[in-house]
């Protein structure tokens, strides 16, 4: 299967402690081409596949980014 590269901006670090909603707003805002996945403290698995246009977002149990949302 050929991989397809998302143009526009891939990652955010600067969304690192921000609230997961303005991420995911902002994440979409900054390029339409994704879709974002809120990952909360509760999942602890998560499928290793690689998405060219997911965004896995993952918050606190206050709904703030942990780590750095990147595409895959």
């Amino acid at each position: 299967m050929a991989s397809i590269n998302v143009p526009g901006k891939s990652s955010w670090p600067e969304l690192v402690g921000k609230n997961g909603g303005v991420a995911a707003t902002t994440i979409i805002s900054e390029n339409p081409k994704v879709f974002v996945v809120m990952i909360p403290p509760s999942v602890t698995a998560i499928t290793s596949d690689y998405v060219n246009n997911r965004v896995r977002v993952f918050v606190d149990d206050s709904c703030n980014v942990t780590t750095v949302p990147t595409i895959g």
